[in-house]
């Protein structure tokens, strides 16, 4: 389980706060005969639903400018040029759910009839623990949407999730869910190599992508004790989602979601995480805003070789998977309290869930204990976004594992008494 702070609430709403469309009463009235159309339904957005927390990689080429550099234990001693700053995050996460909107007005023009969206808020924070202390680099508070088909434009059901990120971007990705699959995840490769003006003909491997290599310009600049714990590896750094292989390699995973979603949709990133062809859908929409320092000139060129750290896409997928753990739940003569307790390992897991096993009172009855098998929902993800600085293209892939915050009630029906 994720070592977390005592969580507290990001936001306050009020009680059963929902969306709807504001309507007179006397219409209310008058078609009491035919109700207005239910909520859209959540489908796949079913699964994000209360806390998250887990562990996962972050990396970013920053951009080093020589009026404020980036200080280093070790002066570097490298051919790269003094413009970037490569830093490796290991973090932990929580990822946050709200209650659903429910029904969320968008009205048609024409021949396009209206349409009630329906909506997920969530909140995302991730701490910085690779020297061992907490220090926040991330909050994000957003909305996931599924979007019903529509007539114009012509689009099938899709996803968006809109989100603000405190460095003064704000993105609309939007894509598909795809139908559920058998067993685990198939992850794809995902590529941190900058590019010239962002073509995926011109990649250009710096010296700070070299694990063993001391002196670079890089956060931790040394990594030898990193490399001995596995913790972060040249593999790692070659392709951050050997971090979710590694999750996923022992679990027991019986279903698959795969979510697709981009800010450019149709024109996925170079190196992943998406494939060239995905998402399906939409055929447009979408978008990064960025506030004026980060362009910093109104019209920035491909490559942004007089931007501070120009964001101009975000690619990313998520897996909702459904695992399956084996618990080893102790005898439990009646009156026994609430027992929490974790899952079997069969191999070695990274991350894994609590689960809280109690009986009801009943005299003289009790379980006698046993093996239970129960499943529960985990998110992977693999984000890359593009930032534009120095006349190149420079990759920020963020990866993590989350599994439930709170511990996994055991069903009493797999806990019979006797």
């Amino acid at each position: 389980m994720a070592e977390i702070d005592t969580l507290k609430p990001a936001f306050l709403v009020p009680a059963n706060f929902s969306i709807d469309q504001v309507v007179d009463p006397a219409v209310v009235k008058a078609q009491a005969a035919t109700p207005f159309p239910p909520p859209f339904p959540l489908g796949t957005l079913l699964a994000f639903t209360g806390t998250f927390t887990g562990h996962g990689l972050n990396t970013i080429f920053r951009p080093d400018s020589a009026k404020t550099p980036t200080p280093m234990p070790v002066l570097p001693n490298t051919t790269d040029p003094p413009d970037n700053v490569l830093e490796l995050n290991l973090t932990d996460e929580t990822l946050s759910f709200q209650d659903n909107l429910v029904s969320i007005p968008n009205r048609g023009s024409n021949q396009q009839a209206d349409k009630f969206l329906n909506g997920v808020p969530y909140t995302q924070s991730i701490s910085d623990v690779t020297f061992g202390k907490s220090t926040g680099i991330h909050f994000e508070p957003g909305i996931w949407l599924v979007v019903p088909a529509t007539d114009n434009p012509k689009e099938p059901i899709t996803v968006a999730r809109m989100a603000s990120v405190p460095h003064g971007v704000t993105i609309i990705a939007q894509g598909v869910a795809l139908p559920p699959t058998a067993g685990k995840p198939n992850i794809p490769k995902v590529d941190i190599t900058p590019l010239l003006k962002g073509s995926p003909a011109n990649p250009i491997t710096f010296q700070n992508q070299t694990a063993t290599n001391k002196t670079t310009r890089r956060i931790p600049q040394d990594l030898t004790t990193f490399i001995a714990s596995g913790k972060i590896t040249q593999a790692i750094i070659n392709d951050p989602n050997t971090l979710l292989h590694t999750q996923i390699q022992n679990q027991t995973i019986t279903q698959t979601i795969q979510i697709e979603i981009s800010t450019h949709p149709g024109k996925p990133l170079s190196g992943g995480p998406l494939a060239a062809g995905t998402p399906a859908a939409p055929n447009f929409g979408g978008g990064v805003s960025n506030i004026a320092f980060l362009p910093a000139q109104a019209n920035p060129q491909p490559g942004g070789a007089n931007s501070n750290a120009n964001t101009v896409q975000m690619d990313a997928i998520f897996w909702i998977e459904t695992v399956v753990y084996e618990i080893d739940v102790p005898p439990m003569p009646e009156g026994t309290p609430p027992v929490t307790l974790n899952p079997v390992q069969k191999g070695k897991v990274p991350l894994v869930p609590s689960f809280v096993a109690a009986i009801p009172f009943v005299p003289g009855k009790g379980f006698k204990g046993g093996i239970v098998k129960v499943s529960t929902t985990q998110i992977q993800y693999s984000q890359k976004v593009m930032l534009d600085f120095a006349a190149l293209s420079w990759p920020h892939v963020s990866v993590a594992s989350l599994v439930p915050a709170a511990p996994i009630p055991i069903p009493e029906s797999l806990l019979p008494l006797t």
